[in-house]
């Protein structure tokens, strides 16, 4: 069946009423798939808690309470106390893992054994700079004192480090 429309307006009246009915028809095709999307969440939210019933994190459960309930939450529900404890050790090892990128960036120092040979130090120690730095990227400032350790300066009269 062919349409032909005369004038210009009725074209354009029915090329903006087509449009708007593939739109609706889009949009009712998204609404359908994200409400088939909040089912698969819900369905995958609800086997994730199901799932914490069986699992031991690193963390045990009492720690996780003591400091819960420190706070004030008190939850008689395990499979949060899970959660929070899965949560945690995954922020824990982020923090680790940026700590081992900050200590791995940092230059290696150069040992010398008694020959006067140069030989690289294959371990690597990570210090609390390196910590602090990887926990400035979460938000957190951690300060340390000066230990006796730290520096050479640490402990000496403020008149005898300037010597």
């Amino acid at each position: 069946m062919i349409i032909t429309l005369k004038s210009r307006s009725h074209r354009h009246s029915l090329l903006f009423r087509v449009q708007i009915r593939k739109r609706l028809i889009r949009n009712m095709n998204h609404n359908q798939q994200s409400n088939e999307a909040k089912h698969d969440d819900e369905t995958a939210l609800t086997d994730f808690l199901a799932s914490l019933t069986d699992y031991t994190p690193t963390i045990p459960d009492e720690l996780v309470e003591h400091y819960l309930a420190k706070s004030g939450f008190q939850c008689p529900d395990v499979r949060l106390i899970r959660l929070v404890a899965v949560a945690t050790q995954k922020f824990v090892s982020e923090i680790a893992t940026e700590a081992l990128h900050q200590c791995k960036a940092r230059p290696a120092p150069v040992v010398r054994d008694k020959k006067d040979k140069q030989q690289k130090d294959k371990r690597m120690i990570m210090n609390m700079d390196d910590l602090s730095k990887a926990l400035q990227e979460y938000g957190i400032n951690a300060k340390h004192q000066e230990y006796f350790a730290d520096s050479s300066s640490a402990g000496m009269e403020s008149a005898q480090r300037d010597e």
